[in-house]
């Protein structure tokens, strides 16, 4: 494995955008995995032992486990590429020393448009059309043929009010004159420009709901948030939007939601087990699927790159990080 006398070695679980991997080898003396293909945890074992940090990707498990087997190695720093951090076991790492970091704030803009990207979709029925044409099905148009739902004057749900979230319900408000309604665990202060209601609880927003759209972080209390119960307060032509983590929704009481015709529809960005998906989810009538895309820019991704780089910068000059994971 790459080490280096002179500057710090960071081992890259995925190859970055080109300005991002220009500055760290400025900085770092990087090895990237070459592959760019998903690397074992016994893999991650052997980094975290023999480099000094490593910037990780979200399918990197990086569990208690993995940090035990790595103890007394030479990593003192994971600089995540991306927000989420559900991957990283974050008081295990930090237990052993190594500072976590990820990147909030440069990918809002990315993944709040593929959010709307996915209501639209869902909306006019994109995917169904798709398939029918791709299909050879098509006979030309017709009255009734693919009829979908405007997002005019509409009721968003949404659930967890973090940036990514406010930034699509300023562009519901404001590009399509939609009514939003959230819960947050807490309660937000922040916005401006447009009118949005807090509600108390998620089976409020649930049923007032024409569309679902999920922004929380995937913690253990809000694993299957959206579950049986609260698909069923919804309504019969509600859609479900995903853009957060898979983990969110309960994917088999979605399933059986949506084969049943008891939900609208659902765009979902987001899988559980990704990127293992349930053929069943597959099969489910009125979806959209995309492969984990939110913040697939290459503005955003090249953002997020150089404030990993900035985070591992800081570190090894001694100074507190820019963005400690949560």
């Amino acid at each position: 494995m790459t080490k280096s006398i002179d500057k710090p070695t960071i081992y890259v679980t995925r190859r970055w955008p080109e300005q991002a991997e220009a500055a760290l080898y400025q900085h770092f003396a990087p090895t990237f995995n070459m592959t760019d293909e998903a690397i074992s945890q016994a893999t991650l074992v052997d980094v975290l032992t023999a480099y000094e940090g490593i910037a990780s990707w979200s399918s990197d498990r990086i569990d208690a486990g993995v940090i035990a087997a790595a103890s007394g190695g030479r990593a003192k720093i994971i600089a995540n590429f991306g927000v989420g951090v559900d991957h990283i076991d974050v008081a295990a790492a930090r237990a052993a020393g190594i500072a976590v970091t990820n990147t909030p704030g440069v990918l809002t803009d990315a993944t709040a448009d593929l959010t709307m990207t996915l209501m639209l979709m869902t909306m006019r029925r994109a995917g169904d059309g798709e398939r029918l044409l791709r299909a050879g099905q098509w006979r030309g148009g017709k009255p009734t043929q693919m009829m979908g739902r405007s997002l005019q004057g509409k009721t968003l749900g949404i659930i967890g009010m973090g940036r990514i979230a406010q930034a699509v319900a300023r562009r519901a408000a404001l590009g399509f004159d939609m009514e939003v309604v959230f819960w947050n665990r807490s309660p937000v202060t922040t916005i401006t420009g447009y009118n949005a209601r807090q509600l108390d609880d998620v089976d409020s927003v649930c049923a007032a709901a024409d569309i679902l759209s999920l922004h929380c972080a995937a913690t253990p209390d809000t694993r299957h948030i959206l579950n049986a119960d609260r698909l069923a307060l919804m309504r019969p032509d509600a859609m479900i939007i995903n853009t957060a983590r898979g983990d969110v929704i309960d994917e088999k009481a979605l399933i059986a939601a949506l084969v049943d015709g008891r939900i609208g529809g659902a765009g979902l960005d987001v899988f559980q087990g990704e990127p293992h998906i349930d053929p069943a989810l597959l099969a489910a009538p009125h979806t959209v699927f995309l492969p984990h895309m939110g913040s697939t820019t290459r503005e955003a991704r090249t953002a997020m790159g150089m404030k990993a780089v900035d985070n591992l910068v800081a570190f090894f000059a001694g100074k507190p990080v820019l963005d400690p994971a949560p």
